[in-house]
């Protein structure tokens, strides 16, 4: 994922980042039965799409502590 992509998530909503996740796993799953069939030849592209999952994750997981945080204060 590209940095300016990276900023455009970070400004997304937290039901917004779950459906993004949801359909990146949508996504690796039929890329590795296409692997497995044969159809890719680009491996590099499950490692991508595992750290696009990976990086939305953690966006997901930093949005709920703050929420957290924030009303902890109030």
């Amino acid at each position: 994922m590209k940095k300016k992509d990276l900023q455009l998530i970070r400004k997304k909503t937290l039901p917004e980042l779950v459906s993004l996740v949801k359909s990146k796993k949508e996504e690796l799953t039929l890329s590795y039965a296409k692997l497995k069939a044969g159809k890719i030849k680009n491996t590099s592209l499950l490692k991508n799409l595992k750290k696009d999952i990976a990086q939305i994750l953690t966006l997901i997981r930093e949005k709920e502590i703050v929420e957290k945080l924030s009303e902890n204060k109030k």
